[in-house]
């Protein structure tokens, strides 16, 4: 699975961005889709995760500001992002998860001014 995320750009503290996952097959058979996130020398972060039916699960400091989803149809994932922090800046990535095998797709940078 190829995946290429996009949606990432430069917003000031309070402002808005959808970052999008398309990937490059269905995605309906994909477990496990979400984000990550890794600012300048620091680990990579789990962001938020959707599973093929159930609850979506988040950061806890993103919960309530971004919201994730899954367009099955459209094989995209998107990352609604409100309320941006300059403490959000990071490079954000998508991921995927099949039969136990982990896909990552380019980052996308997203920088928040205070």
């Amino acid at each position: 699975v190829q995946l290429q995320a996009c949606g990432g750009g430069f917003v000031q503290t309070g402002g808005s961005l959808r970052l999008s996952c398309a990937a490059s097959e269905s995605i309906f058979g994909i477990n496990r889709m979400g984000w990550y996130r890794q600012a300048p020398g620091k680990q990579r972060d789990l962001v938020a995760t959707i599973p093929r039916g159930g609850r979506a699960d988040y950061l806890d400091s993103v919960k309530g500001r971004f919201a994730i989803s899954r367009d099955n149809g459209k094989n995209t994932v998107y990352l609604l992002m409100n309320s941006l922090k300059p403490e959000d800046t990071a490079v954000y990535y998508c991921h995927a998860n099949r039969y136990g095998l982990d896909y990552w797709g380019e980052g996308t940078l997203v920088t928040v001014s205070s």
